[in-house]
């Protein structure tokens, strides 16, 4: 027989607790902002402070578990009736696992519906990282978990459902959620919930038949890929803005002669050089300042190069240290780590000769975002510095660096640059360039060809026309070719029927030679009559027996007559 009790606990003493004794005890008593005045014993903690020994606010229920293992629930009840009540279901629960009714495994699973769901989230989060997630997934998963928990307000297990779900779909959708950020919530519940059937704390998977948005038909953001020549006036500016911006101009708001009413006049593509020399005069005083920029600049216009040419993401690209770009192999590469790839696999990137030669001259220079010198390439002394700084505000960066190019961030169907659309370049420029679909999608790093070819290519970019040049030349006829042309072009009909024939009397079809002879002269033309100026068919050709009317209106047609399985006998 179970019981329910509340637990003794230790508290803080109280401020301004009057301390006093009896019976060779020490109590102390206080007064609380509301009720009447309380005591309690006083014990010394573990840190040597005085604390007071009260009861626990809640009920504890003890029992002996189907396994026969003696068990200590939290009932969560202040009243003891209720915690009695709850006591009772869990000694139900016991008979009912004693019995076979219920397997441990189902009884367990009961036990987790009353745990806060918050705690459920904490070790789905603890599996994933366990399992190698990267944190920036386990971030979002987080924020996905606990942003539906609050709104649908799940406070366990046992509150969650499938029609709460569909209708937070249903209103994000109203407040114009895109489709991959309302699928990505849903994949998020739909995860966790199968981990939690895999941890005996869910029998069956509530969200396991919702259906998920269609991206395709709710594109939020579709990138475009960038030509070669916005790409080189891209790298121009992304070296010199940093440095131009100390010399843009300053142009009067208003005719007044105000230093409020002047402001820098708006960096152009243009402007850029002048700009650069005025910069260089402004702050000839500062040639470390001079340095740094154009360090920082050299660094811009290196890193956009690279994300152009291998296809790498910028978490990817900000990933790369020194000890992983190998520039005296044969073939020089950049080394991705499993763990910092997206795919999580690890990948051997090969560089263009250029592009290795730039590299080598970057990292043989003064200009690194670490150090100020690192000497040769071959004798750095830490490998573990990163090859490139990418700020968290990239995005911003590039905006700016598109508006000084004269280049447009949304064309004319919506679609934008970003910096991954830098890779979207990179896959367009491999079909451009004649690349093979399958070696395309090795340089990618896809899974799916139909992400390389389809999502990652721009057929704008492509030569669509040249390819309809390359095609072979059909030319019209004004007149029908003689019957020495058709013969030499491969289209005398004739050949066709006499093919015909002899197949249908070689597979045993009630046909006689003579046939063979009548269906050539039938499908050759029309046969004049004695009446030179008509043409009209000579007579119906009897093919064994088996001519009639619908024979003979075959024959008056042009095209070739074809025998249907009504007409046609089988030997077989």
């Amino acid at each position: 027989m179970g019981s329910v009790y509340r637990k003794t606990v230790t508290r803080p003493l109280p401020t301004g607790a009057e301390l006093f004794t009896k019976a060779g005890e020490q109590f102390a008593r206080w007064k609380p902002k509301t009720g009447r005045a309380r005591t309690a014993k006083v014990t010394t903690g573990a840190d040597g402070s005085l604390r007071i020994r009260t009861e626990a606010a809640t009920y504890v229920a003890s029992y002996r578990d189907g396994q026969g293992i003696v068990r200590e629930v939290s009932t969560g009840c202040r009243d003891e009736g209720a915690a009695r009540n709850v006591l009772r279901e869990l000694e139900r629960r016991a008979e009912l696992v004693k019995s076979g009714v219920l397997t441990v495994s189902e009884d367990s699973i009961a036990d987790q519906q009353a745990i806060p769901i918050a705690d459920h989230f904490t070790a789905y989060l603890v599996s994933l990282e366990v399992k190698g997630t990267c944190q920036k997934h386990r971030g979002n998963v987080k924020c996905h978990l606990h942003r539906v928990a609050s709104d649908c307000r799940w406070r366990v297990l046992r509150d969650m459902g499938r029609p709460a779900l569909e209708g937070w779909v249903s209103l994000r959708m109203a407040d114009g959620m895109s489709a991959r950020t309302r699928n990505a919530h849903l994949a998020a519940w739909i995860a966790f919930a199968n981990w939690c059937i895999d941890n005996d704390r869910l029998v069956v998977n509530p969200f396991a038949r919702i259906g998920k948005a269609n991206e395709k038909a709710d594109p939020r953001r579709q990138r475009r890929a960038m030509t070669e020549a916005e790409l080189l006036r891209l790298l121009t500016v992304a070296r010199w803005r940093p440095l131009a911006e100390y010399g843009r101009e300053s142009v009067a708001i208003t005719g007044k002669a105000k230093r409020s009413n002047w402001m820098k006049a708006e960096l152009t593509y243009d402007r850029l050089a002048a700009a650069v020399e005025r910069a260089r005069g402004t702050l000839s005083e500062t040639p470390k300042l001079i340095e740094q920029l154009d360090r920082e600049g050299r660094e811009r216009e290196l890193i956009y190069k690279t994300l152009v040419l291998t296809g790498l993401r910028s978490g990817e690209l900000a990933s790369i240290t020194v000890g992983q770009v190998d520039l005296n192999a044969s073939t020089p590469c950049l080394i991705l780590n499993a763990a910092d790839e997206k795919n999580g696999q690890g990948s051997t990137i090969p560089l263009r000769g250029d592009l290795a030669a730039d590299l080598k001259d970057w990292l043989a220079s003064e200009a690194t975002p670490t150090t100020l010198r690192l000497g040769d390439y071959n004798g750095i002394s830490d490998p573990s510095q990163k090859l490139f700084y990418l700020p968290t505000g990239m995005i911003r960066i590039l905006n700016r660096d598109l508006a000084t190019a004269g280049i447009a961030k949304r064309d004319e169907r919506g679609r934008t640059i970003d910096v991954h659309a830098l890779r979207t370049t990179f896959g367009t420029m491999l079909s451009k360039g004649g690349v093979a679909p399958r070696t395309a999608q090795a340089a990618m790093r896809h899974s799916s060809i139909d992400l390389t070819m389809n999502t990652y290519t721009d057929p704008r970019l492509l030569d669509v026309q040249g390819a309809m040049e390359s095609l072979p030349t059909l030319s019209l006829s004004s007149e029908f070719p003689s019957g020495h042309a058709l013969r030499m072009t491969g289209t005398d009909e004739s050949l066709v029927a006499v093919t015909v024939a002899v197949n249908s009397v070689q597979s045993g079809s009630k046909l006689s030679c003579p046939v063979i002879k009548t269906a050539v002269e039938a499908v050759r033309g029309f046969v004049p009559n004695e009446d030179k100026n008509s043409v009209i068919p000579k007579k119906t050709p009897s093919f064994a027996g088996f001519a009639n009317d619908g024979d003979q209106e075959r024959v008056k047609r042009f095209e070739l007559s074809t025998y249907s399985l009504g007409s046609c006998h089988s030997t077989n």
